[in-house]
């Protein structure tokens, strides 16, 4: 017996054909199905972009002190205060390093009033803006702090010679664990419960309870960069993640929630002309991205904001 399977589709159905021929028999079976429907995003709840920063070499970060703007970059801390609706350089600080940077370079910035601190591979620096720019910097292992919207913040040991981070977290509550080494991590509020994802360096997004303890693998066909806000729309808190692909591809940037442990698309993503290289939570309900442009070649630096509407 011979058999032969044909599957076709439309707008609005699918259809399957099964032909069976024996000898001179031949027989015919058609089955027809109904598109599944889309699930419909909640109305009114966008992403906004903001162009905040642009320049030739690679950005790490940005933050936005009282006074102004600070920039990190593999060179320098650099601090910009506002000229009507342009951005001028007043100071900045050099960095070097005891050891080379690595290829595939990290860095993040937090703020603490007109204080901040810097975080690098190897290395970490304590400053001020205020009355101008000023930072000490040293050798360090110490782990960077993550953070993901108010509610939430991890310790984790960063691995100074790669991009990721190695796997022994400390929670808020002090208690150290060990998890996959992972490339970034998100927190989210739902239905009472609040759940960390980690961004596991073999792509996939692997869930922990409050506690750091296993919860499931997600199925979410995520990036290698997420990041949590305050951000109430919807079903609990946000998470934004980067779609999967490489760094030689444009990326976007889409908002989901958190509902069972699974996460339900609460946007349309945002487009950016090039990969992103890093997604930071920036405080409230917006997040820090830096994408390299493939047309110009240059590091910009944006602000989005998860807009929850009427």
């Amino acid at each position: 017996m011979e058999a032969r399977l044909t599957v076709s589709e439309n707008a609005t159905q699918f259809l399957l054909v099964e032909e069976a021929s024996k000898g001179d028999e031949h027989q015919v079976w058609i089955a027809s199905w109904k598109r599944g429907e889309a699930a419909a995003l909640p109305a009114g709840v966008t992403l906004v972009k903001k162009l905040v920063w642009e320049q030739a070499e690679q950005i790490l970060d940005v933050a936005f002190p009282l006074a102004g703007m600070l920039v990190l970059s593999p060179s320098s801390i650099t601090f910009y205060a506002r000229n009507g609706s342009q951005w001028d350089a007043q100071r900045t600080v050099p960095l070097s390093p005891t050891k080379p940077w690595p290829a595939d370079m990290r860095g993040r910035l937090r703020l603490k009033g007109a204080g901040f601190q810097a975080l690098l591979p190897g290395m970490q620096c304590a400053g001020t803006t205020e009355p101008s720019l000023s930072a000490e910097c040293h050798a360090s292992e110490e782990a960077w702090v993550l953070e993901s919207g108010s509610r939430g913040l991890l310790l984790a040991d960063f691995t100074a010679t790669r991009n990721y981070f190695g796997g022994r977290v400390t929670t808020q509550s002090g208690q150290p664990k060990t998890v996959p080494p992972f490339y970034s991590a998100a927190s989210a509020g739902s239905q009472g419960r609040t759940w960390w994802l980690l961004a596991t360096i073999d792509s996939k997004t692997q869930i922990f309870d409050g506690s750091l303890d296993p919860a499931g693998t997600s199925n979410a066909q995520w990036g290698s960069d997420i990041a949590g806000t305050d951000a109430h729309c919807g079903a609990g808190t946000q998470v934004l993640a980067t779609r999967p692909g490489d760094h030689g591809q444009a990326d976007a940037i889409q908002a989901f929630s958190m509902v069972d442990r699974t996460p339900q698309p609460l946007t349309e993503a945002v487009d950016f002309p090039g990969p992103v290289l890093a997604l930071w939570t920036s405080g409230g309900s917006a997040v820090t991205v830096v994408v390299r442009d493939l047309r110009t070649g240059k590091y910009l630096a944006y602000v989005v904001t998860v807009v929850c509407g009427n």
